[in-house]
């Protein structure tokens, strides 16, 4: 029996960050098929596109939504009104795509964005958020805001470096220590070539970074059918659901299900929070 949206707002809601030091990892197609990968195992999912100025979510998944974050913080609507219906019935948040304003938002505004999910009625297990590459404010308040923040990376040197320098600002500056490690695009899908890739971030990790933990999440493939399920707006579940990377998607959906709830917030702005502390509900402040 589904929980009514009454008791489920009291329930906690896991947050997971996925971001990374660079474009071009894939980052974007991660967040997709993990979301997808959830909601198929049963888990109420909703995926947020935190790339505000650069969104394509619903590109990926052949989407055309009529409004998106944009017309929310002008005002327009609220947060409720621009949500679609994605694979395996998850919610897709929708943001802009080419709009300037969205990429050069102040700090305070991507708190209004974080603290309007309080308002959402809708019965959820996982929220993913998105983020964009780089380390741009809207990343670094995006990763604060959740629970648990994955780096996607793939074996190029620029990737590991600047995945590094994620890791770097978010420990140093914001007081984040624990961090997952997806490795992506992998040549094979026996695992090694991404523990591989794994061991060359701790390395530089204990090295400079002595306090942070860093915990390797999975591996997903290079595979020829995620490309083909990119171009087909699917995802590669959807469209090629024994493919390698398939697989290996439904597997890390598997090992995330199986990480423990956090009891509390650490202290920061974070999404769903009062879930986390008292299962109350706070009105948001302004979005603007």
């Amino acid at each position: 029996m589904r929980p009514s949206p009454a008791s489920a707002a009291a329930a906690p809601v896991r947050v997971l960050a996925v971001s990374s030091g660079k474009g071009g990892v894939g980052k974007t197609n991660v967040s997709v098929n993990l979301s997808a990968a959830l909601a198929a195992s049963g888990k109420r999912v909703m995926l947020l596109d935190a790339d505000l100025g650069l969104a394509n979510v619903d590109v990926l998944l052949g989407l055309q939504p009529k409004s998106n974050l944009y017309h929310v913080l002008n005002g327009e609507c609220s947060l409720e009104d621009i949500l679609l219906e994605g694979p395996g019935g998850m919610l897709i948040v929708p943001a802009a795509s080419g709009i300037a304003r969205m990429a050069d938002l102040e700090p305070a505004q991507h708190v209004g964005i974080i603290r309007a999910f309080s308002e959402l009625s809708h019965p959820l297990d996982v929220l993913v958020v998105d983020t964009a590459a780089g380390l741009q404010d809207s990343v670094t308040s995006f990763c604060r805001a959740a629970q648990e923040v994955l780096v996607v990376v793939c074996d190029e040197p620029a990737s590991i470096t600047d995945a590094y320098a994620l890791i770097k600002v978010l420990y140093r500056d914001h007081g984040l220590m624990r961090f997952r490690i997806l490795a992506n695009m992998v040549r094979n899908d026996n695992d090694n070539e991404g523990r591989t890739l794994f061991k060359k971030l701790v390395a530089v990790c204990d090295r400079f970074l002595e306090d942070v933990i860093l915990d390797y999440v999975g591996a997903v493939p290079h595979d020829d059918m995620l490309r083909k399920a990119v171009q087909r707006r699917k995802t590669v579940l959807d469209a090629y659901p024994s493919s390698p990377a398939a697989r290996a998607f439904r597997g890390i959906a598997g090992r995330i299900d199986q990480w423990p709830m956090p009891k509390a917030a650490r202290g920061g702005i974070e999404f769903f929070v009062e879930r986390l502390i008292k299962g109350g509900r706070n009105d948001p402040e302004p979005l603007t």
